[in-house]
């Protein structure tokens, strides 16, 4: 058989996720409990909604899909996310009762940007963050439905974070030197993703997380992945990497789709009991005390 050759990343994290295999060790565990502690929130488990933009009413449906799957993370109370739209679609979302963050892109218009983060906060954001891996597209600086970006700088992104009183995220880190100054500017959490394979060849975000854990200890900066997150044992892998909780994304879309509301919080019940089941075949009680010692690499 010959080698076929592909630079796309989410085919790269996809076999890195599978190469990774979970011991069984069963004797003297307990049911594992999977509610987690997230910047100072309360959560059912450390499975996340995605920063999606733009879902319009799927099927004909009252609700757009950003408020369907919002509503579907205040049901299951866990931390939900969106991101690229205008303040009133926001609005609509906070509207729902899910805890929530807003990540802004980098516009071009610094001016947006701070106004979407303020408005944000005024609105009761749980959180609020930047999508950094939108910065630059293939010729030039990027273009996202007709806005253009803009370089961001670790000057900015500070001042992002002083300009609030919310927890500052910062999603789209994929190596140790921006997660190094992430926690030198302030920031709250980071989200390590590879944003679906913008980058051609992009390291899988659960390679580089260890890496990124040693390299951010005793900072208090809290780690989220994503990327091909689809399953309770992709987050059990996950936080055994070094991550703190996981954000699905495109894995769910066919559950919305199609069932909405009840589709999602089907999905994240699958996930969620996926990830207690192997928890407690491995020894773990509790999220926070997960390490790498059951995993083997092919």
């Amino acid at each position: 058989m010959g080698y076929n050759r592909s630079s796309d990343a989410n085919e790269i994290t996809q076999k890195y996720m599978d190469s990774i295999l979970i011991e069984e060790r069963i004797i003297d565990s307990v049911l594992a409990d999977t509610s987690i502690e997230f910047l100072g929130g309360n959560f059912s488990m450390p499975v996340m909604m995605p920063a999606f933009s733009h879902l319009g009413n799927l099927n004909g449906r009252e609700l757009t899909g950003l408020e369907e799957y919002s509503l579907a993370a205040k049901n299951k109370n866990i931390l939900n996310f969106c991101g690229m739209m205008e303040n009133d679609m926001f609005e609509k979302i906070m509207a729902t009762g899910a805890s929530t963050v807003r990540i802004v892109k980098p516009y071009d218009d610094n001016g947006k940007v701070r106004d979407q983060m303020k408005f944000a906060e005024d609105k009761g954001a749980f959180a609020i963050g930047m999508d950094i891996d939108h910065i630059f597209g293939e010729t030039g600086l990027d273009v996202c439905v007709g806005e253009k970006m803009a370089v961001q700088t670790s000057d900015m992104i500070r001042s992002y974070v002083e300009s609030t009183k919310l927890p500052f995220i910062v999603k789209g880190v994929l190596s140790v030197k921006d997660a190094l100054i992430c926690a030198n500017a302030g920031v709250a959490a980071i989200i390590v993703s590879h944003h679906h394979g913008r980058m051609p060849y992009a390291i899988p975000p659960m390679m580089i997380l260890p890496d990124i854990k040693e390299a951010l200890e005793g900072t208090g900066v809290r780690i989220i992945v994503d990327c091909g997150i689809a399953s309770g044992a992709d987050v059990y892998k996950a936080l055994a990497l070094g991550a703190d909780a996981c954000a699905v994304g495109r894995s769910m879309l066919p559950s919305l789709e199609k069932d909405g509301i009840a589709g999602v919080e089907g999905f994240l019940d699958k996930a969620g009991n996926e990830l207690r089941y192997i928890m407690s075949n491995t020894g773990f009680a509790k999220v926070s005390d997960i390490d790498d010692s059951a995993l083997w690499f092919m």
